[in-house]
């Protein structure tokens, strides 16, 4: 009578494996997206720099105004909800003329992120700093950042 039912410990035992199964997928998806993440800023930035150079060629030598970027290239991803935030910063004596940087939105998935924001110069240097600071990290986390690796 009852040959084609799930008995209760059967359910158990599908229901502890479908746990165990989940206790790896879902950490491995959420670093999955943690580096996709990380590599639209990136990507979003190299779009950005260039757009900075183009209008700077198309810009005359006597105007000096500051360039802005268009709808689209100014967050990453450039569709969608928008996960960084990516600005022209005025020219210092150090980086060439302009940089660029992509910083996570706040409140939002990448807010606590070790890369924190990233950033490129017109000198073509790529560097991560900590959102709340202006001290760059390390240079070998740097690069693993900018990699997607870390």
């Amino acid at each position: 009578m009852y040959e084609k039912a799930f008995s209760l410990l059967e359910l158990m035992i599908a229901l502890g494996v479908a746990a165990i199964i989940a206790t790896f997928a879902v950490p491995a998806y959420r670093t999955h997206v943690v580096k996709a993440h990380r590599l639209d800023a990136a990507s979003a930035l190299m779009r950005a720099v260039q757009f900075v150079e183009s209008a700077r060629l198309a810009q005359t030598s006597e105007s000096g105004e500051a360039i802005a970027l268009s709808a689209g290239l100014n967050r990453a991803p450039p569709s969608g909800a928008a996960v960084y935030s990516v600005a022209v910063l005025p020219e210092s004596p150090t980086n060439g003329g302009y940089a660029i940087e992509a910083v996570p939105i706040t409140p939002g998935t990448m807010q606590d992120d070790a890369c924190g924001a990233f950033v490129i110069d017109a000198t073509g240097l790529r560097w991560n700093r900590p959102p709340d600071a202006t001290a760059p990290l390390d240079a070998a986390q740097s690069a693993s950042c900018w990699a997607g690796k870390s």
